[in-house]
């Protein structure tokens, strides 16, 4: 397992990380895949702020506070707002560093009021979303066109980096061409002159949800309360790897079985009714 270990390239431009460790049959645990750590009641804490949030993606850090305080824990704003920043939650309550940072000229417009989707890689929309585990929690980004509703890639982290959405999104545009437009939240990793530069110079055009809006990205806000439900919240995860297993047979599924308010599946809408989806 060491000697396969070794194998895996993060720079390596034809497969992604993830991609490797399934030809290798590495477990991607044994590289970055093990889950962040935090105290048990945090971790407590975070699970009960998460399943509210997945139901209730708007609220903040005062509806959290009055929340866990019915339930009888004592918490105050700074506790949550950490757990926020913790949760990769920060976009729910501003950033006082973004101007201060000059980070203000990487943050576009919202694109997609009133935009009529209306055929695949027209629209994609990309998101971090965290994940609860039996000791610990981790991060799944997944990039989904919104014609579809298919998940084009995915990847799972102990981080929440812009060169870790930049390598998911470039696995999507290996394999599926580029998207006319991308939208994505307010969030750190996609107000990066990493993320906005390689996008841009693929002439690719960057849409973000207004500051707090986080119904603005409810496509993907609609698939993170299907995993979570479906999978996550039923099945925790003990380690990485089991999580990696998890979510990549939940989402072949989704786009093979789950059928929307479009009726059909996602794989078929995506490529037609003439070609078999993968």
């Amino acid at each position: 397992m060491k000697d396969r270990a070794t194998l895996v390239c993060s720079d390596y431009k034809g497969l992604s990380i993830r991609k490797q460790c399934e030809v290798l049959e590495v477990p991607r645990s044994s590289l970055y895949y093990k889950p962040k750590g935090e105290n048990e009641i945090n971790l407590k804490l975070m699970g009960i702020m998460d399943r509210h949030l997945t139901d209730h993606p708007t609220e903040g850090v005062v509806s959290m506070v009055y929340l866990l305080t019915g339930l009888g824990f004592v918490v105050g704003p700074k506790r949550i707002r950490r757990l926020f920043r913790l949760m990769g939650r920060e976009t729910l309550y501003r950033r006082k560093n973004l101007t201060k940072s000059g980070l203000r000229e990487y943050i576009r417009p919202y694109l997609l009021r009133n935009l009529k989707i209306e055929r695949p890689n027209q629209v994609w929309v990309t998101d971090i979303t965290y994940i609860p585990m039996q000791k610990g929690f981790m991060f799944l980004t997944a990039v989904m066109d919104v014609y579809s509703r298919r998940i084009l890639s995915w990847g799972i982290s102990n981080s929440q980096d812009a060169k870790w959405c930049k390598q998911v999104i470039e696995e999507a545009i290996r394999e599926y061409g580029k998207p006319e437009i991308v939208n994505s939240d307010q969030g750190s990793q996609y107000t990066s002159a990493l993320w906005i530069n390689y996008l841009e110079g693929l002439d690719i055009k960057v849409s973000m949800d207004g500051k707090g809006r986080a119904l603005d990205n409810v496509y993907i806000e609609r698939f993170w309360k299907s995993i979570k439900y479906d999978y996550i919240y039923l099945n925790p995860s003990e380690d990485g790897y089991d999580l990696l297993k998890g979510v990549k047979w939940y989402i072949e599924y989704y786009n093979q079985k789950v059928h929307h308010t479009t009726r059909e599946k996602p794989g078929e809408r995506y490529y037609g009714p003439t070609r078999k989806a993968a």
